[in-house]
């Protein structure tokens, strides 16, 4: 067995939880490329040797791929069974009992994939005015998936992740600068820029004062029946089974990585 799969084994962690939160990443990663090839498209920008053609299908497959690893998502969230999260809590925002706002979040971001993959499914029976305003969606759920990710992920805390969503956070204001470069000047352009700087900001503030303090499961709307673990009878005797609610030290889901079988670290 891998080290990953015997520190699950020895601590009750469900696989179905490490694939929740490995598609969840992966499909932020993916969401973000998305968005940085959507900015480029707007722009017209195409690689040497690149037709735009190229970047265009690119585009598309890239995003049905975001659209299927966050179906995923949702479904190991699901089947897993742990958090009372029910597959209604997928579609219908802040639904759910467990973490409602930023599980809401994920919802509402999820929702808005769905709309844009319908509306260019059926972009042949619909004006370009129409599918334009509805595309510009995509554009908003990139911060809605990134608040998400931050607000309901157990891992939230670990360096690595806090670095990978620091990079995505970057990459995409880095585009947004360089398209905005381009524009020419005015209010639209002027609004544009003050996001660009206040979302990576309220970011930052969020971070530091949420998932960065203690008790942040809590504070998010755990469960308080999730918040203690409980015990359950193993071959080392009664073991805790550390649940995704549960921040102390050790007993986050990414800190069962670091667990060797018998439950010594």
């Amino acid at each position: 067995m891998t080290p990953v799969a015997l520190g699950a084994a020895s601590t009750g962690a469900s696989a179905l939880w490490y694939a929740t939160r490995a598609f969840g990443v992966v499909a932020l990663i993916l969401l973000t490329g998305t968005v940085i090839l959507g900015i480029a498209g707007s722009a017209r920008f195409a690689m040497p040797g690149l037709p735009r053609v190229v970047m265009a299908g690119l585009h598309r497959n890239l995003s049905l791929l975001v659209l299927a690893l966050v179906a995923l998502h949702v479904l190991t969230t699901v089947a897993d069974g742990y958090a009372p999260i029910g597959l209604a809590s997928a579609v219908v925002p802040f639904d759910s009992a467990y973490r409602g706002l930023w599980l809401g979040l994920g919802t509402v971001a999820f929702d808005m994939l769905l709309a844009v993959a319908l509306t260019s499914l059926l972009r042949d029976r619909l004006s370009y005015r129409a599918w334009r305003r509805v595309h510009w969606l995509a554009y908003g759920c990139w911060p809605v998936a990134l608040w998400h990710s931050l607000g309901t992920g157990t891992d939230s805390k670990l360096p690595w992740l806090l670095a990978v969503e620091a990079l995505c956070v970057a990459s995409v204001v880095g585009a947004v600068w360089w398209r905005l470069s381009l524009a020419a000047p005015g209010p639209a352009r002027a609004a544009a820029i003050a996001v660009s700087v206040l979302v990576p900001l309220a970011t930052g503030i969020f971070v530091y004062v949420g998932p960065l303090q203690p008790h942040w499961a809590e504070r998010a709307g755990t469960p308080a029946t999730l918040l203690h673990p409980t015990t359950r009878p193993g071959p080392a005797g009664e073991r805790d089974r550390p649940g995704p609610g549960d921040d102390r030290p050790g007993r986050d889901v990414t800190a069962r990585l670091t667990l060797r079988p018998g439950g010594s670290k």
